[in-house]
């Protein structure tokens, strides 16, 4: 199982940290991840990687699809690859939810469903650069023909020879999207995925691969757990608990919240409705102390090393490609001794 490091998107500020970045390309780790919300944008930071590593793969985890139209993220990622030395950047794209889709971007919600199709088929052909790109979608066409249109939209070739191999890795969670995602995708990077629940995708992402007519080996499947070296697995676990609570209660509209229903599928129903609860009554201690000891545990990685290495491996035997992990500089020595990496200069 490899590596991945997750750097997450900024706060108030734009912090860095390369010398993690580096410890981790050094030690082994695969890969390397940023996020995007509605600050820091997640491509930028990994152009500034690119140029202070040697091999490390540059992920998105995840862009929002409505940023960018499929042709931006097309060339953002082709200009990446390139900077890279090519076949380092992996395009991880979600589509958010609807407050920031339509209260951010200005974009309609739309069909999910088909925007996702739509998207990255687009950005597949662009790759390819084999012939002028048209497509005909049921949420995105090019030429755009829409209202407002002159209709003298023309189809265009990239003028850059892009690396055609370009993985495109979806960030996805229902029945539908994740089913998709094996169809169209090359990898996938599931919401609060836990070994508890491994079972419960494993109909829908092959359904998925046997649509496409690919096997298992050319999907790849990249999990995330926070990590905490600690004697004190309690404080750990109550450190956690705010993120938890911000995102179950208020990361999405009462009736459209990801989170909530990603809770809800590992089955803590009721908790998730008393957190969205609590915190939309601007009662935030209360909602924070309502997320489970239970519910945090299962998605890190916290306690002793004793602890710690024993759960890893519930994490290796549920047929993951990789995991990423975020922790500081001890968690994430630790986790390259745990996954048995060949320490280079370290």
């Amino acid at each position: 199982m490899k590596l991945g490091l997750m750097l997450g998107y900024s706060g108030a500020d734009l912090r860095i940290p390369i010398k993690d970045i580096q410890l981790a390309e050094r030690l082994g780790y695969d890969s390397v991840w940023t996020a995007e919300a509605y600050g820091s944008d997640a491509i930028t930071p990994l152009a500034f990687i690119a140029a202070h590593t040697e091999r490390i793969r540059l992920g998105t985890a995840v862009i929002q699809l409505a940023g960018r139209t499929p042709a931006n993220a097309a060339m953002a990622f082709a200009t990446l690859d390139k900077l890279a030395g090519g076949n380092r950047a992996i395009c991880g794209i979600g589509v958010s939810g609807p407050q920031i889709v339509e209260g951010w971007y200005g974009q309609p919600w739309g069909k999910p469903y088909y925007r996702i199709k739509d998207y990255v088929t687009i950005m597949k052909k662009i790759f390819a650069r084999e012939a002028p790109v048209t497509h005909e979608g049921k949420e995105i066409s090019l030429p755009f023909t829409g209202e407002g249109a002159l209709g003298i939209g023309k189809p265009l070739k990239s003028i850059l020879h892009m690396n055609p191999d370009i993985p495109i890795w979806l960030g996805t969670g229902m029945e539908s999207t994740v089913r998709l995602t094996a169809e169209i995708a090359d990898g996938w990077l599931p919401l609060g995925f836990v070994p508890e629940t491994a079972p419960l995708y494993e109909s829908w992402i092959q359904e998925g691969l046997e649509r496409a007519g690919k096997s298992r080996d050319q999907f790849e499947i990249q999990a995330m757990t926070q990590v905490q070296v600690t004697d004190d697995v309690q404080s750990a676990l109550d450190r956690l608990k705010p993120g938890i609570a911000l995102y179950v209660g208020g990361m999405g509209h009462k009736t459209k919240n990801f989170h909530k229903e990603m809770m809800i599928r590992r089955g803590f129903g009721d908790a998730a409705e008393r957190i969205q609860e609590l915190y939309l009554d601007h009662r935030k201690a209360e909602a924070i102390a309502a997320v489970p000891d239970e519910f945090v545990d299962q998605g890190a990685l916290i306690g002793p090393e004793a602890r710690i290495r024993k759960r890893f491996r519930d994490w290796e035997d549920v047929n993951l490609s990789g995991l990423t992990v975020s922790g500081d500089e001890q968690a994430i020595r630790f986790i390259a001794e745990c996954a048995r990496l060949n320490f280079a200069a370290e």
